[in-house]
């Protein structure tokens, strides 16, 4: 019912004209915890590391783990005499996570000329934040910040979704929006763009549990032309993805880049294959939160899982046939 449920998204948005996607920002996060032997101390850290005059040398230092890691901005935060020090840095067409690490690593030494009374607890203290619903990704982003947009006709909703514009509006406003606001959701006001990061990032070889922060997103309709059409969008500050290292590399997941033409390292500008991967799962999103919303609106969700999910002879079947072929 996903597949068939997105690829009518899909469908409804290629006849409207197609979909919009632009990366807002890209920098991947890493931010170690560290102790002093008082709050004094750690915030005459923070200063230090929040000091534009010292940027450059920072910057220096952290670039020599990797010819693509490029320093973008460095935050502290104070917990006592802790502090958390959040590193962004662009990772061209990986993840990043491995090298952001490395780069963190060589600051941290750096630092302890001028700090040697500084105790590093760990590399990453959960500010960064990693596979953890945060509000800092929410907020500043993590990996690729991306808003994709579409402009569905209203005879399009009429024939392809069976539904209307007035009816799309009004459901994303009382579920996505409010309904997400009366249970306190972070980052999640939307239908099931979890559905569709989980699937393409097990598909290309992304990293599965990344999906927790990478399904944060919000989604927005709004009627216009008079009310004829809906202009619909995705608004997704971390989504995590690259198209080298790691399962990107397996067979199967490299066939997938490779039928998206983002397989690899771009040639042309580095960076730019992750990017668009990024924008790939914001347009499948984009298209999955358009079909659901209106199988919702059409009363036709419950309906549609009884029609098409197997029945108990069909999994027994399929079941059989496996263990047959194995």
């Amino acid at each position: 019912c996903l597949v068939a449920s997105t690829n009518r998204g899909c469908k409804a948005m290629f006849i409207s004209g197609g979909a919009t996607s632009t990366v807002l920002k890209d920098g991947m996060t890493r931010a170690p915890v560290v102790r002093f032997a008082s709050a004094r101390r750690a915030s005459e850290l923070k200063f230090f590391l929040e000091n534009p005059e010292n940027f450059d040398t920072l910057a220096v230092v952290f670039n020599r783990s990797s010819r693509f890691a490029r320093l973008q901005s460095v935050k502290c935060t104070i917990a006592g005499k802790n502090a958390y020090v959040r590193f962004c840095c662009s990772t061209g067409d990986a993840m990043g996570m491995n090298m952001v690490s490395k780069g963190v690593q060589n600051v941290l030494e750096y630092l302890t000329d001028d700090f040697p009374d500084m105790d590093v607890i760990g590399i990453s203290g959960n500010f960064c934040s990693d596979k953890k619903p945060a509000a800092v990704n929410w907020i500043e982003g993590r990996g690729k910040s991306v808003v994709c947009e579409a402009v569905i006709r209203g005879e399009i909703v009429n024939k392809v979704l069976k539904t209307s514009v007035a009816a799309l509006v009004e459901l994303n406003m009382l579920k996505n929006l409010a309904g997400s606001a009366v249970a306190g959701s972070l980052g999640g006001f939307n239908a099931h763009a979890s559905n569709i990061v989980s699937a393409v990032f097990i598909a290309t070889g992304q990293d599965p549990a990344q999906n927790v922060e990478s399904s944060q997103c919000i989604t927005m309709m709004e009627a216009i032309n008079d009310g004829k059409d809906i202009h619909i969008s995705v608004t997704m500050p971390s989504i995590e993805v690259g198209t080298v290292g790691g399962g990107t590399q397996l067979a199967s997941q490299s066939a997938c880049l490779n039928l998206l033409g983002v397989k690899g390292a771009s040639t042309e500008s580095p960076g730019m294959n992750a990017r668009r991967l990024a924008t790939i799962v914001a347009g499948a999103v984009l298209a999955g939160e358009l079909s659901l919303m209106s199988a919702i609106a059409a009363g036709q969700l419950v309906r549609s899982h009884m029609k098409y999910n197997r029945s108990s002879r069909d999994i027994s079947g399929a079941t059989t046939t496996t263990t047959t072929t194995t």
